[in-house]
């Protein structure tokens, strides 16, 4: 598998692409190629352009959830693609496209529909997993089941016309079978880094964990959730981290105590086996 992230908060010194505070990442994996998050903007479009990558191939788009630095890049991606779009599939959690707002920023969820959707996409939106190759695999809802992660809502989601908190149950991320053990691929990690991992180990049959990259959603947390997050992976076979995106520079720090942490950019690419 071949990844190369078209949009990180950050780029990395003599590669000059751009960036913006969002997630968008090009995986090329056993003959499928797969766009996971369109960022922002149309910034991820242009990075690709400027390192030889035709989003006009993409076999699946995948989105790890329905908030705007992970979505609002779709309408730019449908104006590139056009009517190949009806080639591609689809893939997210049922509730990735309902309404999601905050009492401070307005609405932060995805600017269109699922009944838009439908029209350019063939949608598969499902809370179980789907294998999108023989290795790689979409996770679906992750299970909840540590009592650190995941307990405070952001905003509100709307569904069937009724407001509740949500716990950003649209969460997901991706894992790929490499022959060293699973890469955990993720975009905010709402649902919680530990509880994504402990369920791409459980789907994938693996204990062992090569790398994990994208957001591990630990922006200003208490230092109680930081060290239960720590001891949780310092439990696992984790042989590297490229934490990015959601994750503050303290955490980046505290994690670099116990685990070699790679710097992450747009224009970034990493092979697995």
């Amino acid at each position: 598998m071949k990844l190369t992230v078209l949009v990180d908060n950050n780029t990395i010194i003599d590669q000059y692409y751009l960036a913006e505070p969002a997630v968008s990442y090009w995986i090329e994996s056993e003959g499928k190629k797969i766009l996971f998050d369109v960022g922002y903007s149309d910034v991820f479009i242009r990075n690709a352009k400027a390192l030889n990558i035709d989003l006009k191939e993409t076999d699946y788009l995948v989105l790890s959830h329905g908030h705007l630095d992970h979505t609002w890049g779709i309408e730019p991606f449908i104006d590139l693609v056009g009517d190949k779009t009806k080639n591609m599939k689809l893939i997210a959690h049922p509730d990735v496209f309902d309404r999601k707002f905050h009492p401070e920023f307005g609405d932060i969820g995805t600017r269109k529909r699922k009944g838009e959707m439908e029209k350019y996409f063939d949608l598969d939106l499902s809370k179980t997993p789907r294998w999108l190759t023989k290795n790689l695999c979409f996770l679906g809802e992750i299970p909840r089941k540590n009592d650190f992660e995941a307990r405070i809502p952001i905003g509100k989601i709307i569904k069937n016309g009724r407001e509740f908190p949500d716990y950003l149950m649209d969460d997901s991320a991706l894992t790929y079978k490499s022959k060293r053990g699973i890469v955990v691929i993720t975009g905010c990690s709402h649902s919680g880094i530990c509880n994504i991992l402990d369920y791409g180990k459980k789907i994938c049959r693996e204990r062992k964990i090569l790398d994990v990259i994208g957001g591990f959603h630990l922006l200003n947390v208490k230092k109680e959730i930081l060290d239960k997050t720590i001891e949780y992976l310092n439990s696992c076979e984790i042989q590297n981290l490229h934490p990015c995106h959601c994750t503050d520079l303290k955490a980046k720090i505290e994690l670099g105590k116990s685990f070699p942490i790679r710097e992450v950019g747009s224009g970034l690419v990493l092979e697995y086996e």
